[in-house]
Order: structure tokens, then sequence, then C-alpha cells
């Protein structure tokens, strides 16, 4: 049985000054929790429902019951487990051949997403700047599905960052090359922007490349796609050979 202690601890992970106190966060789900046993990623106890679907020799389960589960879970409909992580220590910053680099990304589904594309397509590391939301935010673990395992998040000064890379920097903008005859560079950054905003001016002056995706349709009511939605749609035409 959980102690009313434990429960507020783990109810209060949802918010990142708590992650961050308690060195910890949540994964939800025997699917996404098991790709947790071939990762870097330490669990320090898993909380289950049927702890029989879950039977690890190397890790603490604990059986709890639904209305325990209903408590911690942050999900509406909460899965049949809950595991007790530890946050990563942070990898040291070094180029890899393509790159995701988010400015200022609010929405921890695009996040999430943005991880799953990235794991999908092989890359394996996104440069994040400092205010880009928390990857260990719960929504942003569960629209990962699991990918966040394999792709290293890395938050730093994106200006000092871009200054320094030897990848070429390459943002999107609707006056952009267009993505279908961009000839893609042997390494490179994909920079997205914020939902709202796009990137920031600093950012911006640090592009030395802009790529566009062209718009087929005849309507005039879409004025932008989604920046996981552009994302996909860029990441795939990049890969195409």
């Amino acid at each position: 049985m959980l102690t009313a202690h434990t429960i507020k601890v783990l109810q209060s992970l949802d918010k990142k000054k708590f992650r961050q106190k308690y060195d910890l966060f949540l994964v939800e789900g025997n699917k996404i929790i098991c790709e947790l046993f071939n990762s870097k990623f330490k669990i320090k106890e898993i909380l289950s429902t049927d702890p029989q679907k879950l039977d690890r020799t190397d890790t603490p389960v604990t059986h709890i019951s639904e209305n325990e589960l209903k408590k911690i879970s942050f999900l509406q409909h909460p899965k049949d487990s809950v595991a007790i992580c530890y946050l990563k220590s942070e990898e040291k910053l070094e180029d890899q051949k393509i790159q995701l680099v988010l400015d200022g990304i609010q929405d921890p589904g695009n996040l999430g997403t943005i991880i799953r594309l990235a794991d999908w397509f092989g890359i394996e590391q996104i440069i994040c700047s400092e205010d880009t939301v928390d990857f260990y935010n719960p929504k942003v673990i569960m629209a990962s599905m699991g990918s966040f395992t394999r792709v290293n998040m890395v938050y730093t000064n994106l200006v000092e960052y871009l200054s320094n890379t030897e990848n070429v920097n390459i943002g999107t903008d609707m006056e952009g090359e267009n993505i279908y005859t961009f000839e893609k560079p042997q390494k490179l950054n994909l920079i997205l922007g914020n939902e709202g905003n796009g990137m920031r001016p600093e950012t911006e002056k640090l592009l030395q490349k802009n790529i566009s995706i062209p718009r087929f349709g005849k309507s005039q009511s879409t004025e932008s796609l989604n920046v996981s939605m552009a994302a996909g749609i860029i990441l795939g035409q990049l890969f195409r050979v």
C-alpha cells in the first residue's frame, strides 16, 4: 500500500521543479516501460496492478490497487503500470551528421511527436533551447511512445551552439528553397521554431540556408503546418536517398 507521502511526491512529478527536486520522473504503461529495460535510464521502482506481466528480477515491482494507480497516474484512463525513473545525466554535446534543433517548442505533444520522428529516421540527438518544454514532462513521454529512450536530448544556449557548430544551419521559411529540389548537405542542423512565433531573430541570424514546403492545395485558409507535421514532411524528403 502506498503511503500518503509517496502519493503526494509522485503526483508532484507533473511539474519540472519537483522532477528536479526529487531527481525522478514517471513512465506509464507496460509497453513504454519495457523500452526502458534496454536504455540508459535507471528505474527506481515499478508500481503495477498486475506485477506478473513485468516479471523482472533486476527491478523492484510493487503491487498496487486500481485506485492507487488512478491517484498517481497523469492519464485520464490509467494504464497497467507506472515506472518511477531517475533523471538521466546530460550527455556531452557532440555534433551528429543530422540533428534537429528546437527553438522554443512549447507544446508537449509536438515535442513527443518530434522525438518519435527523430527515432524513426535514425536521428540520435535533438538540441533544444533552454526554454523548450521539458522532455520529462509526462505528456512528452507519452507522445514519444518510448522513443525518448533512444534519442539524446540536450538543452543548451542555442546562439552559442549554432555559432560554433560545423553543421550547416537550415531553417524553414515560406520564401525558402523548395524542399523537393533542395540538395541535402552532408552535415546539417534542421532548426524548428516556436509554434506561434517561429524562430527568434538571434537564431535566424545564424541560418545558412532556408527551405520551404510548397503548398499544392488551392485553399488559402491553411496558413501554415503544425511544427511536428512540417518536421515529418521535411525529414521524409531529406532521407529520400
